[in-house]
């Protein structure tokens, strides 16, 4: 196996200029077959965080391994994010291991064990009702407008309003949650004009609207599950700070992440009209799974490594910052049988876009997976000859695979 990969000089799988084009897909493969674990150097700070680069993971196994060993590859010492800028404080990312997503266990294991409370199946079924209502109104809302942006007509609109239902935001405070929500994700693409400091402003107004919110159960408990986060007798409960910090997670983890799967799977599935004739016909239980695989909302997270360590043929340092691709480990050619090809009948799909397992794996699978299930086939039912009317628009973002508009005839 030869460790010099044919990459061009200076490559960085963080830059978000690729990312705004494409997916690095065959650059990661490249590094799959050559350098599965390789140094990617950057200049000095350029991600923020007073270093020369990270380690590209790009395998399957390698990127489960990583993310099963949070005792190893922490998620605390510099959050899951992979880039900031050069420009960021030092303090402004310690704010954010405040974060469930940038905490180890034992504080990561506590936290999460009250908020799963939130995503029994139970109360996943009964999100069901009305999220399918929900899911009608918005597709025929759409009919009713002919044409339009996929993204801001159909695929924002469901998981914004799973969220808000799950917390029991009212309908009249959506709108700002969703604004908040971009402004935050956005801080890479100058098109959506938002500065770092706006991204912030934003995520402090979320966090103390969430935090009020909690004071008000607190004080009156309602039947809803910010009460049996934040107002629970004797079974350890959030604080309005832990509560403030969890819905902003909820907001781009629940929100960004489930709306580019759609946007991703709507595209999908109108540049492969034999899969969307197959799913209109015969709605296989498998399609959401290929969604989120083909989709790989978020392309990498990463953690840093607490000790001297080895890992796919490399030797990783202890404060070594390690980038696992997601985006690379469901193309892996290894696990997936002709992973270039979108599948809807796909099966075992064991695809890491909820995470490579570990403590960090998704905790609103099986809400998303309802979410892309009731938008589908809503859209099947409603909008049969959708079709594209223009190429997508992707997002500038290090990190996210993100579709900001895709332009459709509805009729």
């Amino acid at each position: 196996m030869s460790s010099c990969p044919a990459l061009p000089e200076g490559f960085d799988f963080t830059d978000p200029d690729v990312y705004q084009q494409r997916l690095p897909l065959p650059e990661l493969a490249e590094l799959r077959g050559t350098a599965p674990v390789w140094w990617n150097a950057q200049p000095h700070n350029l991600a923020g965080f007073e270093d020369d680069g990270y380690w590209v993971v790009t395998r399957h196994a390698d990127v489960r391994t990583v993310s099963t060993h949070p005792e190893i590859f922490s998620s605390h010492t510099n959050t899951a994010i992979i880039r900031f800028n050069e420009h960021i404080q030092r303090e402004q990312i310690d704010v954010q291991k405040l974060i469930m997503l940038n905490m180890d266990p034992p504080e990561h294991t506590r936290v999460r064990q009250i908020v799963q409370r939130g995503f029994t199946p139970r109360s996943i079924r009964a999100l069901e009702i009305a999220l399918r209502d929900r899911a009608t109104r918005i597709v025929d809302h759409a009919k009713a407008e002919g044409t339009g942006d996929f993204v801001t007509d159909i695929a924002c609109e469901l998981p914004l309003q799973a969220i808000a239902e799950l917390i029991g935001v009212p309908q009249v405070d959506r709108s700002k949650i969703f604004d908040w929500t971009n402004k935050m994700v956005a801080y890479d693409d100058p098109e959506l004009a938002i500065t770092e400091e706006i991204g912030a402003e934003s995520a402090m107004e979320l966090i103390s609207y969430a935090m009020n919110l909690a004071a008000a159960r607190k004080e009156c408990p309602a039947k809803d599950i910010v009460s049996a986060l934040v107002a629970a007798e004797d079974e350890g409960n959030l604080t309005s700070d832990e509560f403030g910090f969890f819905v902003l997670l909820l907001a781009v983890a629940g929100n960004e992440t489930t709306r580019n799967a759609i946007s991703h799977g709507m595209h999908a599935f109108l540049t492969h009209p034999d899969q969307w004739e197959l799913f209109k016909r015969e709605r296989p239980a498998t399609a959401a799974e290929e969604i989120v695989r083909w989709a790989t909302p978020v392309v990498s997270f990463q953690r840093t490594a607490t000790q001297d360590t080895e890992l796919g043929g490399a030797r990783i340092k202890e404060g070594d910052r390690v980038g696992i691709f997601y985006a690379s480990a469901n193309n892996d050619a290894d696990v997936f049988d002709r992973p270039e090809v979108f599948d809807i009948t796909r099966d075992p799909n064991p695809h890491l876009g909820f995470g490579g397992g570990g403590p960090h794996f998704c905790l609103g699978k099986s809400l998303a997976v309802l979410e892309i299930n009731l938008i589908f086939n809503a859209i099947a039912d409603t909008l049969p000859e959708i079709r594209l009317t223009g190429d997508p628009r992707r997002l500038r973002s290090a990190w996210l695979n993100g579709i900001k508009e895709l332009r459709v005839s509805y009729t």
